[in-house]
């Protein structure tokens, strides 16, 4: 057990498990709070649809998104090695980290720093695997390098980390556990302003390539799966749990929403793929094989 201060009070936090959304393994960050304090929920107003441009109709506005120097400290002594990069984003994942839902939005850096000095410590890879990272206020955490407005290509979704984002949730979020409003919310928001930068509607559906066969389907499978997935529709696991699951359609239109779409059927299949991909999709080194 360590003992870490905060705003002079001391919070103990036992660290059982580093790793998040991982089949047979559940990754726990056991946080026993001595001092919660009050959370306050980011307000993201869904409601409100992004003006269209002549270059992509509909784009949604950029939420804010706390950079990576909020959790990523001094005290983590590694070099990070260059990102890379895909030439655009067509769908994202939302994911669970399967870390406890109890703790203070104070101390979400704190967990997301853990997460990360497990996966690039005890798993070897070369930085975090979610693009994104989101806490029960609704707070947006920028997670893997290489710049939270570019198509980075992330280690989160194993088979399909190319033009892919990955989005976590900090928390558990299996049946019956419920998913706070403003973590939903922002959530929406990613994916819509990801999403609308490739004028890609997050109702659709969009054409991937499995770059192995550890994921749901042999390597260089072409699948149409949702512009906005679960872990699970890519890789054999319950991420990002039954509740969170459960909640996706919603969150997709919200995300319609923000980007300024009416009700209307899903972006068809045969405009997410016009433009070649720009990356190798053969099977991704080991240091960025991404969350399986």
């Amino acid at each position: 057990m360590r003992v870490f201060p905060r705003a002079g009070r001391r919070t103990r936090i036992t660290l059982l498990a580093l790793l998040g959304c991982l089949p047979g393994l559940t990754a726990v960050l056991a946080l026993v709070l001595s001092d919660r304090g009050a959370d306050r929920p980011v307000a993201i107003h869904l409601a409100a649809p992004a003006p269209a441009s002549p270059a992509t109709r509909y784009r949604a506005p950029r939420p804010h998104i706390v950079p990576r120097s909020a959790w990523l400290d001094a005290t983590v002594g590694r070099s990070q090695p260059p990102p890379r990069y895909d030439d655009k984003v067509v769908a994202v994942f939302v994911h669970h980290t399967d870390s406890p839902n109890g703790y203070s939005c104070a101390q979400a850096p704190e967990i997301i720093r853990r997460l990360y000095t497990g996966q690039t410590g005890d798993r070897a890879w070369d930085d975090i695997g979610y693009n994104f990272l989101v806490d029960r206020c609704g707070t947006i955490y920028e997670g893997r390098a290489g710049g939270a407005d570019r198509a980075v290509t992330g280690a989160h979704t194993q088979g399909f980390n190319h033009r892919t984002a990955g989005i976590a949730a900090l928390g558990t979020f299996t049946a019956g556990v419920p998913v706070p409003r403003a973590m939903a919310d922002s959530i929406a928001a990613v994916a819509a302003w990801k999403l609308g930068l490739s004028d890609v509607d997050p109702r659709g559906s969009a054409r991937l390539v499995s770059s192995n066969g550890l994921s749901r389907y042999r390597e260089g499978a072409v699948v149409a799966l949702p512009a906005v997935a679960g872990h699970k529709d890519g890789y054999p696991t319950n991420c990002p749990g039954a509740a969170l699951i459960a909640l996706l359609p919603e969150i997709r239109e919200s995300a319609a929403r923000l980007q300024g779409r009416a009700a209307e059927a899903g972006t068809p299949l045969s405009t997410l793929t016009e433009t070649p991909l720009a990356t190798s999709l053969g099977p991704p080194a080991k240091a960025s094989t991404g969350t399986p």
